[in-house]
């Protein structure tokens, strides 16, 4: 019976720490394609947890009813208390949403009564003639925010390990779902849906795990720029305020988005095309391509080809804000001036492609990424270089 204690023990160990090590940034665990693995064991964890604790209290009860030393008592006794505490850290402690939790009250206001710095960056966004920015210093620690805009329900995810800013539409099967943060894969964030247990990823909301394993969350079309440029196009727009019961988390966040952080997770490489390199990634229908942030820096304005769609890629003169144009023509090209396009023919537009003139049409907007290089070409293989 003590062996059979002690095996209950090492497995039960062993469980926990397996538990977290798939689904946490570990050494090693998250290059491996180890997902499949991470859900089986988070979804058996309570039968494993009852086969090795069933070991251990069979083991434990003939060990203490035998004539077994003090000494040896006392190490089977401080073992179940190691192995208890063991589990405690990795199931509250390390998971994810024990780490990273929502606001307690989602506070917005007006440009008039905001007090979040203009030179921040936020992600944007506008539905239904609705506008609202979500600061990144913020977000990154929250990991998502739920909120309504324009009559929709939305949830403003962020990854600072990717990078990666995503809006969705939290609707499963025509109706609205909640989510908590579980772990990640890859690097990358993912969520839990509270119905069927499914994992989903941010980076592109599918379900990479569970009963919805490849159904996908509606996407919406997002901007990183700063706050300050944002208002310029949505003067009504509100902005999200931080929660003061996380101040201190905000805090530990005021250089991430200037990439001056030195966690190895965090941290960015000045380099081009490195593991923590940043880039812009785009996808449309014609397919996907990357460009280098310090390339961007340098030209301002990149007017380039993705498959058969013409796509402009503009930084805006404040070095931070950025925005992805699809052109009318192979044949326009756009220039910077001020923050105001302006393509050969002499037509203007503004920053998010709004025609200053109005027997002109719009340019379409496209979505466009900063991500760090191993995040985007990890869920995008397919991508192309721009060079």
């Amino acid at each position: 019976m003590r062996v059979i204690f002690y095996i209950g023990i090492i497995g039960l160990v062993l469980f926990e720490i397996a538990n977290v090590y798939f689904i946490m940034p570990m050494p090693g665990s998250q290059r491996i394609n180890s997902i499949d693995i991470a859900y089986f064991l988070h979804t058996w964890r309570w039968a494993f947890r009852a086969i090795f604790g069933i070991m251990i209290l069979a083991g434990a009860l003939s060990l203490f009813q035998t004539k077994s030393s003090k000494i040896a008592k006392w190490i089977a006794g401080s073992v179940v208390v190691g192995a208890l505490v063991l589990a405690y850290v990795a199931n509250f402690v390390m998971a994810a949403d024990s780490m990273f939790y929502q606001p307690s009250t989602l506070i917005l206001k007006n440009a008039a009564e905001n007090k979040v710095d203009p030179k921040r960056l936020v992600i944007g966004v506008e539905i239904n003639g609705q506008a609202r920015a979500y600061p990144i210093q913020y977000i990154g620690y929250h990991h998502q925010v739920r909120d309504t805009l324009g009559g929709k329900p939305i949830i403003v995810t962020y990854c600072t390990v990717c990078r990666t800013g995503r809006v969705f539409e939290p609707i499963v099967n025509g109706k609205v779902e909640q989510f908590r943060l579980v772990g990640m894969d890859h690097f990358n964030a993912m969520f839990e849906d509270n119905t069927t247990g499914s994992w989903w990823r941010q980076a592109n909301g599918e379900a990479i795990a569970g009963k919805l394993k490849g159904q996908t969350l509606p996407e919406l079309d997002v901007v990183q720029v700063a706050l300050a440029q944002w208002f310029t196009y949505h003067p009504r727009s509100l902005v999200m305020q931080p929660d003061t019961k996380f101040q201190e988390k905000y805090d530990s966040m005021s250089t991430y988005e200037s990439g001056k952080k030195k966690s190895a997770l965090t941290r960015r490489d000045t380099a081009s095309w490195k593991e923590k390199s940043w880039i812009v990634g785009i996808e449309v229908s014609s397919g996907t391509k990357a460009y280098d942030w310090n390339d961007l820096q340098q030209a301002k304005v990149i007017n380039d080809m993705i498959g058969y769609l013409p796509i402009t890629l503009i930084l805006a003169s404040d070095k931070q804000s950025f925005v992805a144009l699809r052109r009318a023509t192979p044949g326009q090209k756009l220039v910077l001036q001020n923050d105001t396009l302006i393509d050969g023919g002499g037509i203007k537009y503004s920053l998010l492609g709004e025609s200053l003139q109005p027997m002109h049409p719009d340019l379409l907007r496209v979505n466009a990424y900063q991500e760090y290089w191993h995040s985007w070409r990890t869920f995008h293989p397919d991508t192309q270089q721009y060079k």
